[in-house]
């Protein structure tokens, strides 16, 4: 066997192409498996063929594989955004790098993130080097409710981002939602009606659903796209945010009983969130929002997600309306400052196992994929990151990231910048620096 040493500096300078996939075992571990427990000592991950084989106290090594000692330092799953855009935008304010939305095109529903994924994109390098190995991408609304189909990406460090196409269909309610839909809440709740019939009608009979042109109400496309929503296929992702609103999309499952519907931004979520856990609809909700920003958020309080937990909905963090297109990385400090929540009398945080829950396997769990991905249980991805200290305090630094059981580059595009222009001889300055 082989013995290895953590050796951070030799990882951050990795060349950008991957090194192949590699069969690991990570020993001497604070080891964290990501499903509500707090941290172990001297625990043992076991990864072989890119997953997970074993994982815990008293987790025997293979013969002859490869093994990394982590000195006692903390090993948890990889971060798992739970909402971003991430790998779809470089600069938002620039339209040629910007493919979230879509407000010229006749299709809405049908419009696939896929194609747009640039693993290239310099946002996914940076969130690498934070913790972050996958992340949900949603495209956003140009000029209907529904936005598309969103994926699961990796963040390795190769040009084969796309884990999950067609992950799930993401749209808009509440403000927003009426907004796309011609002006009022009834009008959206009409559109989203009709919309979810045309697409019934077209699961039903595919050939005898005929192409309506650009025009159409709902074309070929977005009702082909729709068909596996209300069939209970496809995940619908919502975003709505006051309480009565989430009240009307968790009663379209009277209408349409097959939705499986994820809510996401919740602001308001506390005050009806009895309802949201007997409905058994999972919420990846917007952390810490206490301001009431707009009118469908007047109940906010850093408690939401606190509360929400301990009413028995299921729950995960993720940044919308936050950035999220680059500061994914934020949902590590939004989970931290929920732990410290918890120590203020009368709020609502989570204990630490929560919080870090949350931000890994919750996500995975929100769209039904708690068994491939977010956790060190054995059959999961080999996502795996090794930590100079707490996860979830802001000082902490990961010092090695495993995506698939591959070891990553952690080098970013900032680093780079820095070590260029830090303390440059004159003479190698770039031609517009030269006086």
């Amino acid at each position: 066997m082989r013995r290895l040493l953590i050796a951070a500096a030799a990882i951050a300078a990795a060349p950008l192409a991957p090194a192949a996939a590699q069969d690991v075992a990570i020993t001497n571990a604070k080891l964290v498996i990501g499903t509500g427990d707090g941290p172990v000592e001297g625990g043992t991950v076991v990864i072989r063929g890119g997953r997970v084989i074993a994982a815990g106290q008293g987790v025997a090594v293979p013969a002859g594989m490869d093994t990394v000692d982590a000195g006692g330092k903390w090993v948890t799953p990889g971060i798992f955004a739970g909402f971003t855009r991430l790998g779809i935008v470089e600069i938002s304010g620039v339209g040629q790098t910007n493919d979230t939305a879509a407000g010229d095109s006749p299709f809405h529903a049908a419009i696939d993130v896929t194609p747009a994924v640039n693993p290239r994109t310099s946002s996914l390098a940076l969130n690498r080097a934070e913790g972050l190995t996958r992340a949900v991408v949603a495209p956003d609304t140009g000029s209907a409710m529904f936005a598309g189909q969103g994926a699961i990406i990796d963040l390795g460090a190769d040009m084969d981002a796309v884990t999950v196409p067609r992950a799930f269909q993401f749209m808009e309610y509440g403000e927003a939602g009426s907004r796309e839909a011609g002006g009022s809440r009834p009008a959206a709740y009409a559109f989203l009606r009709t919309a979810l019939m045309e697409a019934q009608d077209y699961a039903r009979s595919p050939r005898s659903f005929a192409d309506r042109g650009p025009d159409a109400f709902l074309t070929r496309l977005d009702a082909a796209a729709l068909a596996p929503v209300v069939q209970g296929k496809v995940p619908l992702m919502v975003h709505v945010e006051r309480g009565s609103d989430i009240l009307v999309i968790l009663g379209l499952r009277e209408e349409f009983p097959r939705l499986k519907l994820v809510l996401v931004g919740a602001t308001e979520g506390w005050t009806v969130a009895s309802q949201i856990a007997a409905a058994g609809v999972p919420v990846i909700a917007k952390p810490l929002a206490d301001l009431p920003d707009s009118f469908e958020s007047l109940a906010a309080t850093q408690s939401n997600i606190g509360r929400m937990l301990a009413a028995g909905v299921t729950v995960a963090i993720g940044t919308i309306g936050s950035d999220e297109s680059h500061q994914a990385r934020w949902v590590k400090q939004y989970a931290g400052n929920l732990v410290g929540l918890a120590r203020i009398p009368g709020a609502s945080g989570l204990e630490w196992g929560q919080a870090f829950a949350a931000i890994t396997s919750g996500p995975a769990e929100a769209l039904g994929m708690a068994g491939q991905f977010g956790s060190l249980r054995p059959g999961r991805h080999g996502d795996v990151v090794i930590w100079d200290g707490d996860p979830l305090e802001i000082g902490t630094n990961a010092v090695a990231v495993y995506i698939d059981g591959v070891a990553q580059p952690l080098e970013t595009r900032q680093q780079l910048l820095r070590d260029r222009y830090l303390s440059p001889p004159d003479d190698q300055l770039p031609n517009a620096y030269r006086r």
